[in-house]
């Protein structure tokens, strides 16, 4: 059984026949992986095919923090949510629960009573080992990988909630995968969203304004990041508005594409 370093560059978690494992990904392949995904690791039995397996979320965080207003590009469609109508000077960093998680091929159901619910591709950082008080320098020592991440956000009660407890928080509002990639650089990586096939955000992590580093070192100042905990960096630009039957894609260079199905709640 060949023992994994990190020369395996994605990551999926699977499942099939009712069982649930994580795999090395190699072309259409998933070959299964037993011990610690963030520690020793080996290959176990024969490469199966994608096609006969389902894709679920990449790892099961224990917390989230996102970032707020985080690209240059997005400073204009968040005035609503800036004291100044300005760039934050430090990270807004808010937590999402982990119920919101939901996977590739996932639908995002969209909650009755929320007006308008809008998509948010993001770069996501899966975080490999405790992280507590470090530098911007050692940030990236403690990064497992990388993933594609959707911030769903209803905008009303975004704006209108002291909280934003059920507008980044309710349930399906975090699909990410498909899967972890390593060895990326996170400061130069094209993101695109796409909705129906048309695309409605892009950018390059390069823009943004508190670099993942940056995000990392500033979160390790309060709290104790832990392996499989997920740090998003902030979305680009315009953000598309979600409505039933539609399909919306996180796209990142290296890592591949998150693509989610969109329900209204019947009324």
């Amino acid at each position: 059984m060949p023992v994994l370093s990190r020369a395996e560059g994605l990551y999926a978690r699977f499942r099939q026949g009712g069982r649930e494992s994580y795999g090395v990904v190699t072309g259409n392949t998933v070959t299964p992986v037993e011990g610690d995904l963030f520690g020793s690791r080996v290959a176990v039995g024969a490469a199966i095919p994608l096609s006969a397996v389902e894709l679920l979320a990449p790892v099961r965080p224990g917390k989230i923090l996102a970032a707020a207003v985080n690209y240059p590009s997005h400073v204009p469609s968040a005035r609503t949510v800036l004291k100044q109508g300005e760039a934050p000077t430090i990270p807004q960093l808010f937590l999402k629960p982990s119920s919101s998680v939901i996977g590739p091929d996932g639908t995002i159901v969209l909650p009755e009573g929320a007006r308008r619910v809008d998509a948010e591709g993001e770069l996501v950082a899966v975080i490999g080992r405790e992280c507590r008080d470090v530098s911007p320098e050692q940030a990236l020592d403690y990064v497992f990988g990388y993933t594609c991440g959707n911030d769903v956000s209803a905008r009303d009660w975004q704006r209108d909630d002291l909280q934003w407890w059920r507008a980044k928080g309710s349930d399906t509002f975090t699909p990410i995968g498909p899967y972890v990639a390593i060895d990326l650089d996170p400061a130069n990586l094209h993101l695109r969203t796409l909705l129906n096939g048309q695309e409605s955000q892009a950018a390059n992590t390069s823009a943004l304004i508190h670099d993942l580093a940056a995000l990392i070192a500033f979160a390790s100042e309060a709290m104790t990041l832990e392996p499989g905990d997920l740090v998003f960096t902030g979305t680009p630009g315009e953000t598309p508005t979600l409505n039933d039957g539609d399909i919306v894609e996180v796209e990142i260079e290296g890592v591949g594409t998150l693509r989610n199905s969109v329900r209204g709640q019947k009324r």
